[in-house]
């Protein structure tokens, strides 16, 4: 999908139609578990008779038939306003392969 990098939209911070830079979003790295997860589960476990009352004893998701990677990722756009510098997101994202800025 081809996009401009510059578009003219609504900044919710200035209140009007202004310039706006386009860019998309770096992906993060994905953990399994938070933080907060881990130390829920390790105290859980802790004492007895409790444990992860077999949370963790299933198959991950991917490995189920009916599931896999999606041909497509939801594009994930800033927008950052030329006047206020700014940035804010889209409301939702359109399913592309592939997004180029022209």
């Amino acid at each position: 999908m081809k996009m401009p990098k510059l578009i003219k939209r609504l900044c919710p911070y200035c209140k009007k139609h202004t310039q706006h830079g386009v860019s998309q979003a770096k992906k993060k790295g994905r953990s399994s578990l938070t933080y907060g997860a881990k130390q829920r589960a390790k105290k859980r476990g802790a004492s007895r008779g409790y444990g992860n009352l077999g949370r963790y004893s299933k198959p991950a998701i991917s490995g189920w038939k009916m599931t896999g990677k999606k041909a497509t990722k939801k594009t994930d756009l800033r927008y950052t306003c030329k006047v206020c510098k700014k940035t804010h997101m889209q409301k939702q994202g359109i399913r592309a392969k592939k997004v180029e800025f022209k």
